[in-house]
């Protein structure tokens, strides 16, 4: 069990510093720090009688480490590789790729590269576990609104750290720092009491959906043809698809979002959606609110949209498309136009599920006033209100800010047409378009499944042609996904399954409803047990 040694707190008043390393409560003629321990949950509360800004807020913790556990650490955003690591594992950051490529392709911007040290020791966002055999020690941050947690495990000093991301930032006022669930048991008593204090639910009436999504079939190359032929492919099933859902490369460019690609679908979007729901399936639609491209009108007539750094440059959210651009969430004219695309999205074109991507825009520069957590929490509430009763599938987001909130989640990065890409694309950021990285956070992240959201570990692909996964290796992602998520999507066109794939597509249908008892990643192979109709199974694939 962890026990609390000391806290670490620094902040600035004015021109003067105030540091401090205690393990009790203080006050000053500036501020009060209350530290409380009592029970498992141990918070610690700033209360500022003028404003101050805070450098750093860390507590330490003691903890004996054993050599057989294992340690989990929830990675930064949706895509992030989310493991459980042996206690001598490592984290690999970006310092090791050369900086004219960095620079390029922006690899820093898609996770926490710039705000967290990588090196000795491996840390994590929101909530991790130390975990021995089937005993859990779980550490959980009740208080992300306020900013992100990062835990950071110390294992040569015995130790955990537990930090808040506040940097610079001004408080006054009462302020919740940290606030962690400190518990022991069974992975499930853990995870409930978890989701129990933090008194968060799946949002009513989201239930697991089974359809198809166009991004692995046709990627950005898309038009009305191609929709039409691949609604008819699934309508061909003898088992009915929940969802229809276009992705990216219906708009002219990525920030443009009411402005539809006219040669692509000449008969607009609402055309489709019509479409998808007289063959009596939910539409879908991607789109990616935070952000928009080089080329888009947004960026050439109103860069005043965009967040600028000190230095007058606009922030980078990263290198698809033409290069693309973090908007700036608090600017009113941004919000304005966010409310009237979603609502127009909506009510006017009809579709029904918003698969909302690249989220994480929105908090990469925190503010004087807000931490990256805070941004983050304010955005995903934004967009629940811009929704209404449309479904929410968030993608590329701070897992803990769409709890609750999101009514499916994406937990893991993109999935290949091959199984783990090319050796040097490997030594990348660890956001990585990465098939067994995909399946392996969905491994991982399971605990999250129908208590923050419903999980969506993205899609399975069967089919033989534009695939280079083996047939072990199409099993092994399309029953991980119905095993241990919510949202079974693939990009396959029906029509060309064989007596295989539709074997297959019946199998992983049918067990769905399985009950995850175990998953332990050994040496490259996975061994899942699990029991359906109360008949225990074990599975194992090679990773």
């Amino acid at each position: 069990m962890l026990k609390f040694k000391s806290l670490q707190f620094l902040y600035r008043d004015g021109e003067n510093d105030f540091m401090a390393i205690t393990s009790g409560s203080l006050r000053n003629d500036k501020m009060e720090l209350e530290i409380n321990t009592d029970g498992d949950i141990f918070s610690v509360s700033v209360k500022a009688y003028e404003t101050i800004t805070i450098q750093k807020l860390c507590a330490e913790f003691e903890y004996e480490y054993c050599e057989n556990e294992k340690i989990f650490l929830n990675g930064y955003q949706s895509w992030t590789d989310s493991i459980e690591h042996d206690t001598d594992g490592k984290m690999r950051g970006i310092s090791h790729i050369p900086g004219a490529l960095n620079e390029k392709y922006a690899f820093s911007q898609y996770g926490d590269y710039n705000f967290s040290e990588y090196g000795e020791n491996m840390h994590g966002w929101s909530y991790g576990y130390i975990r021995n055999k089937e005993l859990y020690s779980f550490i959980g941050s009740l208080a992300e609104c306020s900013g992100f947690t990062q835990i950071i495990t110390q294992v040569g000093k015995n130790s955990v750290i537990i930090k808040k991301d506040c940097a610079d930032l001004d408080i006054s006022g009462e302020w919740q720092a940290l606030k962690i669930l400190l518990t022991e048991g069974s992975e499930k008593k853990v995870f409930d009491r978890y989701f129990t204090e933090l008194g968060v639910k799946p949002r009513e009436n989201v239930k697991p959906l089974f359809g198809y999504t166009s991004w692995y079939n046709h990627y950005q190359d898309i038009n009305e043809k191609k929709i039409t032929d691949d609604l008819n492919g699934i309508n061909s099933l003898n088992c009915k698809a929940d969802v229809f859902q276009i992705d990216d490369g219906w708009q002219t460019c990525v920030g443009d979002w009411l402005s539809v690609d006219s040669e692509k679908f000449p008969n607009g979007m609402k055309k489709i959606a019509d479409m998808i729901s007289e063959a009596g399936q939910i539409p879908g639609i991607w789109l990616a609110p935070f952000v928009c491209e080089e080329k888009s009108k947004i960026f050439r007539n109103s860069k005043h949209w965009l967040i600028n750094t000190d230095d007058e440059n606009f922030v980078r959210g990263g290198s698809n498309w033409s290069g693309f651009y973090a908007l700036d969430i608090n600017n009113p004219e941004v919000r304005e136009y966010i409310r009237f695309v979603i609502e127009t999205i909506v009510n006017e074109w009809g579709y029904k599920l918003l698969k909302l991507d690249f989220l994480y825009a929105a908090c990469i520069v925190p503010r004087k006033d807000k931490s990256r957590g805070q941004l983050m929490h304010e955005a995903m509430e934004f967009l629940r209100d811009c929704a209404g009763d449309a479904m929410i599938l968030a993608c590329g987001v701070p897992l803990a800010s769409a709890f609750g909130i999101a009514d499916y989640c994406r937990i893991g990065c993109d999935v290949s047409l091959d199984w783990n890409d090319k050796p040097h694309m490997r030594l990348m950021h660890r956001e990585r378009i990465s098939t067994r990285n995909s399946i392996l956070n969905t491994v991982f992240r399971r605990q999250l499944d129908g208590r923050a959201f419903l999980n969506d570990p993205d899609v399975f692909l069967l089919r033989r042609n534009n695939n280079s996964l083996t047939e072990e290796q199409k099993k092994c992602l399309a029953e991980v996904n119905a095993l241990m998520g919510s949202v079974l999507f693939t990009s396959d066109n029906f029509f060309d399954y064989e007596a295989p794939e539709t074997k297959e597509l019946s199998k992983i249908l049918r067990i769905r409803n399985a009950e995850i008892i175990s998953a332990e990643l050994e040496n490259d192979v996975l061994t899942l047990k699990f029991s359906i109709d109360n008949k225990k199974y074990i599975k194992r694939y090679d990773i």
